[in-house]
């Protein structure tokens, strides 16, 4: 009763009226309907129904003279050897270890990364080798204050501190304290020279993180190319990036 009641329900409903162009559009032309896709989209299918039985007829030509040693066989020094079969692997599978070699790398990545936070916030970047020299400017209102001008006094520290840029403590703190950290010329080497190494190291982790990153991205491109859309290149791969294709758009399901 009801599966009657719903069809006579359906029967008299007001039949759907798909929307036309806006005068403001009428300019781009006729608004396409679905029943004007509905064709376009068999012509299409047609066509490319027609474009795969072509290529399977020139694949098959002339059946007669064909045999599958053709193509299982090759040549080599004038005697005609049989291939070995290679092993068996769908797109599926070979997207799966795909995907499985993107999440590996990215593990690293991301560990590098943070090794990476960790070693910067132990350094500051303080004196960093090849960084640009620091500047501190004074401002002074005569040349006579310019001639006498003292940096040790304007700063309020001795003039041994002076050229440090950080841990510069002043008179005052001279005073009340003792200078902490090391004063001997040689533990002081030794210090340059583990900061250096640390910097060194620093720098080597962020290189191997930059080619952690530009190999995910080459995977994640070969992994693209599996799908069976029309594609076309657009830049080369390179040492420092992945290759860039532009596919062709498909309208989804």
């Amino acid at each position: 009763m009801s599966a009657a009641f719903k069809k006579a329900a359906k029967a008299r409903q007001r039949p759907h009226r798909e929307r036309a162009q806006p005068s403001s559009r009428a300019k781009l032309g006729l608004l396409e309907k679905k029943k004007d896709y509905q064709v376009r989209a068999r012509d299409y299918h047609k066509k490319q129904n027609a474009l795969r039985a072509l290529q399977k007829k020139a694949l098959d030509k002339n059946p007669d003279e064909f045999y599958f040693k053709m193509i299982r066989s090759e040549l080599k020094d004038g005697v005609h050897v049989i291939k070995q079969p290679k092993d068996e692997v769908t797109p599926d599978q070979v997207k799966l270890m795909r995907t499985q070699d993107i999440r590996y790398v990215e593990m690293k990545r991301v560990a590098e990364a943070k090794k990476i936070e960790r070693l910067k916030a132990e350094l500051h970047l303080l004196d960093a080798a090849g960084s640009a020299p620091a500047r501190h400017l004074f401002f002074v209102d005569t040349e006579r204050e310019v001639q006498e001008f003292d940096i040790a006094t304007h700063l309020n520290t001795v003039p041994e501190l002076v050229d440090r840029v950080y841990n510069r403590p002043t008179i005052a703190t001279l005073q009340k304290e003792t200078l902490k950290g090391a004063t001997d010329p040689v533990h002081i080497k030794k210090l340059a020279q583990q900061r250096k190494n640390q910097y060194d190291l620093l720098r080597q982790r962020i290189e191997r993180e930059k080619a952690m990153f530009v190999i995910s991205q080459k995977i994640q491109t070969r992994k693209d190319l599996l799908d069976k859309t029309h594609k076309v290149k657009v830049k080369k791969e390179t040492t420092t990036g992945p290759a860039i294709y532009k596919f062709k758009f498909q309208r989804k399901r």
